[in-house]
């Protein structure tokens, strides 16, 4: 796992050990990279299930403004401090070792302009942090909410339901389905 673009490219990062986290393939990393490339500069992003921060460490290497980086695993967290150490980008990202409602609650208020949800597959995490997110007045229209998932045909038709949410794009890499979803 590396960096791919940006102030940091080509750097190795550190990962995490064993199944608990899935880290994004870097063809699928790229792939995204290259649909939202033109939307990164000066933004503020939240990458709310982080595992090793490499997802939100491409996004501070490739311009983001402020990346806010949470995990809930201890392990996760150390992983995600030393990445962002061996990038050179500390300045440029927060870390904090929540659980993700708690994270949502605690950046209440501030403007996020691009939100990765990544959580570990087979939950609702998504749904339910899209809901949080939204209560907490954290999406508004011009907010971009990238979502991975193995379960597309259940996420989708719960997405589906969420009345302002809608699905702009999506895209299949093996078994990772990658949403792009807008407010209404």
């Amino acid at each position: 796992m590396r960096i791919i673009s940006g102030i940091a490219r080509g750097t190795n990062l550190y990962t995490l050990e064993g199944l608990d986290t899935r880290p994004t393939l870097d063809r699928v990393k790229e792939s995204i990279f290259n649909i939202i490339n033109s939307k990164i500069v000066d933004t503020e992003v939240l990458d709310l299930f982080s595992g090793s921060g490499a997802i939100g460490l491409e996004f501070a290497s490739r311009g983001a403004k402020k990346v806010y980086l949470c995990d809930a695993s201890k392990k996760a967290i150390e992983i995600i401090r030393k990445n962002s150490e061996k990038t050179h980008l500390e300045n440029k990202v927060e870390i904090y070792n929540l659980d993700f409602k708690e994270m949502i609650k605690k950046i209440k208020g501030k403007k996020i302009d691009i939100i990765y949800l990544d959580p570990p597959y087979r939950t609702d995490f998504i749904i339910t942090a899209i809901y949080e997110l939204m209560e907490v007045g954290l999406i508004n229209e011009n907010t971009l909410i990238i979502a991975e998932t193995d379960d597309e045909k259940r996420i989708i038709n719960e997405l589906e339901k969420i009345e302002n949410i809608d699905i702009t794009d999506k895209r299949k890499y093996g078994r990772a389905q990658i949403l792009f979803l807008k407010k209404k």
